[in-house]
């Protein structure tokens, strides 16, 4: 009895199992989404202000060796990257100037041996006295995200995006272009103090 009930099943299974076409299936593409930047204020014990996206939740400041210089980091958990900033004061030091500007365009172009292109992008709100250079670094560089802002008298600012993985463009593209709206927005928010 038990052979007659096994014999169906399988050609039940053989007849329906042959009938359609196999076709390959579309490959597939992580979806990040994150959720809509909402910026705020952070006014620190700093000779600057600007404003922060809140998912920056970790604020981490530090005084640097030498006179007015500052460290903040703004670490963002939630895509396992940091956007770390840097003040000097120029105090009309025009070779103070010059030094810090060229310091900072060279850190850029040492992500040439990684990086596939770098486009600059010049920045100028001259009511605000706010001058500099956004950088974006495209490939497999350390850093995807540069600039640099000054008042060209007293105040240089710089900034660079890291994230805590080996840098693999194509997987953190979608946090990288996010945070390059985040580091545009410290670029037209900053103010001197």
């Amino acid at each position: 009895m038990k052979q007659f009930l096994v014999l169906p099943i399988i050609l039940c299974l053989l007849s329906t199992s042959c009938g359609s076409e196999t076709t390959p299936k579309p490959a597939a593409k992580l979806r990040l989404e994150y959720a809509e930047p909402t910026y705020e204020e952070i006014n620190l014990d700093m000779p600057f202000a600007f404003e922060k996206n809140a998912l920056a939740t970790n604020v981490k400041t530090r005084k640097l060796n030498g006179e007015d210089s500052y460290g903040v980091n703004l670490e963002y958990p939630a895509l396992k990257g940091t956007i770390y900033l840097t003040y000097k004061a120029i105090n009309k030091s025009e070779e103070k100037l010059i030094s810090y500007l060229r310091d900072a365009q060279n850190f850029t172009q040492e992500h040439t041996k990684k990086a596939d292109k770098i486009v600059e992008r010049p920045y100028e709100n001259t009511k605000r006295k706010v001058y500099g250079m956004f950088y974006e670094v495209g490939g497999n560089a350390a850093s995807q995200s540069q600039f640099y802002v000054t008042d060209s008298t007293d105040h240089f600012l710089t900034g660079s995006l890291y994230f805590f993985t080996k840098p693999n463009f194509d997987s953190i593209l979608p946090a990288a272009n996010y945070l390059q709206k985040d580091i545009q927005r410290i670029m037209e928010s900053v103010t001197w103090k």
